[in-house]
């Protein structure tokens, strides 16, 4: 069977909305990199995995829904989503909207991950 970037992160990201993390950090290779506004900059797997920990600690109740997955190339996926959480030690609500562009490699795994919100946050 060919490899459907679009099904492989709409399975990503219901990992990511199900906080499972074991699951997550399977996705991304080793040398995966990961840019975003909201966990900034990453290299390799395990610090997107510190990150990822970090922020779902902050935004535990975070609810994420995609209005668009789309294939842009044999092995990378764009994704339009909103967010909507409450910080768990401020109480703030946490709107954003964006998207990303997920790049995947021969064997499924997270290369790359570009994370532009439409908007600062």
């Amino acid at each position: 069977m060919a490899f459907d970037p679009v099904e492989e992160i709409k399975r990503f990201h219901g990992a990511i909305n199900a906080l499972d993390f074991d699951m997550i950090e399977d996705y991304f290779a080793d040398d995966a990199t990961y840019v975003s506004n909201g966990v900034g900059s990453l290299s390799g797997r395990a610090e997107i995995m510190v990150a990822f920990r970090k922020y779902f600690d902050d935004y535990p109740d975070q609810t994420a829904i995609n209005t668009l997955v789309e294939k842009v190339s044999p092995h990378a996926g764009r994704a339009v989503w909103s967010v909507r959480a409450t910080h768990s030690k401020t109480g703030k609500p946490l709107v954003r909207e964006g998207e990303e562009t997920i790049t995947f490699n021969e064997d499924g795994r997270v290369t790359h991950v570009e994370v532009t919100d439409y908007r600062e946050f």
